[in-house]
This record gives structure tokens, sequence and C-alpha cells, in this order.
């Protein structure tokens, strides 16, 4: 894992730690021990028109290996504030009152933490579960599972026949690295090229190490009108279909490839965002967090179906203008945050104001090598599975800590609106 996508400590924020088994100050103390590795960020990124991008937090250094989630290479030096942060290396300063040292052969950890005033760290996918804590299910199984070639359009036998999808993994996958497993499911006017494309998703896996799985969604005549089965008009064998489809691809990539079942997520983009929440309420047993951008539940989209896994949620739109193809999204949004909430997910919101547009993230000009959807990444890495119901490391946080922009913050009805320039609606 690179030292951008390591345990970050945010220096805006104030707060205490939770006394908890999930709260990441015990993480610390579990992890604490010898340990040296370091990835280093990945090259630039490259250009993509109405590309997103975002800014990136202060972090130590934090690498996994094996299956057992063993944490390495923990580079941290604790002060009173965070300086020199890029995409390899980081320096962190904390004012603390207990420092302990842990020589290895290749690294010094100098770890400082004061359980009164510092900030907690995220816990990110990779680390151990604590003792007792609930593990994701077994992964699926597949039968003759064919090899897939990362960076290209593979086909796979599975729900409602053959489906082609885009496979992408890190370019110099290590032995022993265990990856974490993103789904990715494309907006009505897209595929999974253009997804791949705008996403910039190869950057975002070299840099944050993880798997994409972008697939297509069904075409006309296999009676999804919307490319995915999410309203009220669609078939539910046409959604078991692709929940079998999920199950085959998540299984058939395990087999290839070491995979992290504690870190499996689901993102969609308006279409493939209400697919999303479709597989997460009906489908959900495997996944550890699920990212709604511009999507929702209710009036024209088949409901939340309630007594699922429960997990942390990111839930994003456009403002009141929302509004694309007879569905309002900000409604659709404000019902699957009402739903979520209601059944006990923690709910991460974000509001801009460009209506159904790719969400105006900014990077900041000390830091323009952050992967396009950054935050989104981050929402991943941050929540494995085995976290407590109910419970996600931003809450310990007054403020979201970087890359998160001032328009997002836990809980419904928390976020304020973002103002500014805009590109105009991009419904299709």
């Amino acid at each position: 894992m690179s030292a951008a996508s390591s345990a970050r400590l945010a220096s805006s924020a104030s707060g205490s730690a939770r006394v908890r088994w999930s709260s990441p100050w015990l993480l610390i103390a579990a992890l604490a021990g010898p340990g040296c590795a370091d990835d280093g960020g990945a090259g630039e990124a490259g250009s993509t028109d109405d590309e997103v991008g975002a800014s990136e937090g202060e972090s130590d250094d934090t690498s996994t290996e094996g299956a057992d989630g063993q944490t390495s290479g923990s580079d941290t030096d604790t002060q009173g504030e965070t300086t020199g942060t890029d995409a390899g290396e980081t320096e962190t300063d904390a004012e603390s009152s207990t420092d302990t040292d842990t020589d290895t052969d290749e690294s010094e950890s100098d770890t400082s933490t004061d359980t009164g005033d510092a900030l907690p760290m995220l816990p990110l996918c990779g680390t151990p579960a604590p003792e007792g804590a609930q593990l994701a299910p077994a992964l699926p199984t597949y039968i003759g599972c064919p090899l897939f070639e990362p960076g290209e359009v593979n086909v796979l036998d599975t729900g409602g026949g053959d489906r082609s999808f885009i496979l992408v993994a890190p370019t110099d996958i290590a032995d022993d690295e265990v990856l974490p497993v993103m789904f990715m499911f494309h907006w009505l006017g897209a595929d999974a090229e253009k997804f791949y494309d705008r996403a910039e998703v190869q950057y975002a896996a070299d840099y944050y190490r993880f798997i994409a799985v972008i697939p297509d969604g069904r075409e006309a005549a296999d009676l999804v009108p919307f490319r995915w089965p999410f309203a009220v008009t669609d078939l539910d064998f046409s959604m078991e279909q692709d929940f079998q489809m999920f199950d085959d691809l998540l299984a058939c990539v395990a087999e290839q490839f070491s995979v992290d079942k504690e870190c499996v997520s689901a993102m969609g983009v308006s279409a493939g965002a209400m697919f999303t929440s479709m597989l997460a309420s009906r489908h959900g047993d495997r996944l550890a967090s699920m990212i709604s951008l511009s999507g929702g539940v209710g009036g024209l989209i088949k409901p939340w179906e309630e007594g699922g896994n429960i997990m942390p949620a990111m839930v994003l739109w456009g403002g009141d203008d929302d509004f694309c193809i007879a569905i309002d999204f900000a409604e659709a949004s404000n019902q699957l945050e009402s739903d979520l909430e209601g059944n006990g997910h923690p709910v991460l919101e974000c509001i801009h104001d460009c209506t159904h547009a790719t969400p105006p993230f900014e990077a900041p000009a000390d830091q323009p090598d952050l992967p396009t959807f950054a935050p989104t990444w981050e929402f991943m890495l941050a929540h494995p599975y085995w976290l407590e119901d109910g419970y996600s490391p931003y809450q310990e946080f007054d403020a979201l800590p970087a890359p998160w922009p001032d328009w997002c913050a836990m809980g419904a009805g928390n976020a304020v609106e973002r103002v500014g320039e805009c590109g105009g609606s991009e419904c299709q």
C-alpha cells in the first residue's frame, strides 16, 4: 500500500478517541510492532474530460502483507502538526505524553498518543480485526474461472449469459499483497470503458492499491431499459441475475488474485448508483461499504430493503436541481439517507451544486497528484467489514479530514451545499 493510502492523522479536526473496540486508538495499540515496507506513490495522473480531482489528507506510512492482514512499514513521529506530505513520504508531528519506540531491521517507529486530546487515526482495510469482531463471510465460488486480463475488456458466463467487464489491478502486485476490491457500476449513457477513463481507475488502483471490477450494464433487449435493474418496472429475476454476476465476478477475481474479503465495496453513478442501493440492501452480505453518487431509492426506484448487512454509506448528489429523466436525485438521495440511518447505517453526506454532473472535487495546488475520486477510494479503505455496526471512523472528527471537501459531513442533513462554478448538467 502506498504512503498516501496509509492511516491518516488529521491536523485540523478536534476530539478524542472513543473507548471501544472499534476505536482507532485501540487499533494503534494492537498494531504496535515491527515492520518495514513502503511501496511509494504512483506516477502522474493523465487527463480526461470532466474528471474529478481531490485533496489528499496527511498520512503516515503503513503497508499490509499476507492474508492474515499483518501490518508493516509504520513511520510516525508525533509532536504537534503534520508537515511534508506527498504521495510517497509523510512526517507527522502531534503533541503527546507517551512515546513508544520500535526498532526494526529497516525502519524505526516513534509513536506517541494522547488519549485525552489527540485525534483518532483512521483504520484502513488490511489492518487486523480485533478479537471477537464479526468478519465477512467466505468468498463465493465459481467452477471454471477463465484467466482475466487486467486493463482489458473481459467476458464471463454468468447471470443472464455472457457479461463483459473491465478488470483493473495494480501494475506491480507483490507476491504476498492482499488487495481490496471495488465494484463500479456506470451511469445510463456510459459503459465500463467510459467509467474506467473518467475515473482514472488504473492510476487510482496503483496509487491506493486495490482491484476494481467495472461491469457493463444490460441492453434494452434484456428488458432492462436503464442498463441496471433498479426501477419498479424491472423484473426481480433480472436483479437476481445481476446479483449472481456480482458473486461470480468476485469469485473469479479472488481465484486469480489475493483478495481482502474484509474490504469489498460497491460504488455507482446515477443509474449505477441506484443499482448499488439494490445490491447493498438485497445482496450486500459481502459488502463492507457502499457509495451512491447521484442515486437513491423511492418513487420510480425500488425501495431500500430492510434487514440486510449494516455498512457505512457515502451518499452524494448535486443539490436540489439534481434531476434527470424523470428522477429527482435530491429527493431519492434524501430517502436513501433516511432509510440508511433508520436501519443503523452510518452515512457520510456530500452535496455539491453542479446538478446531475461529475462531483467537483478539487485538488489543492500542493497536492496535484491525487487520483480522481480520491474521497471515494479513501472511503472504501477506511471501512473494513469488521467495524462495529453503526460505526465509522469519520465520526471521530468534528470536521472531515483531507481529502474531503467542506461540502461533505457525517450524518444526513449535516453537509453544507457547495457554492462555486460548475460545467452544467451531464444528464444523458
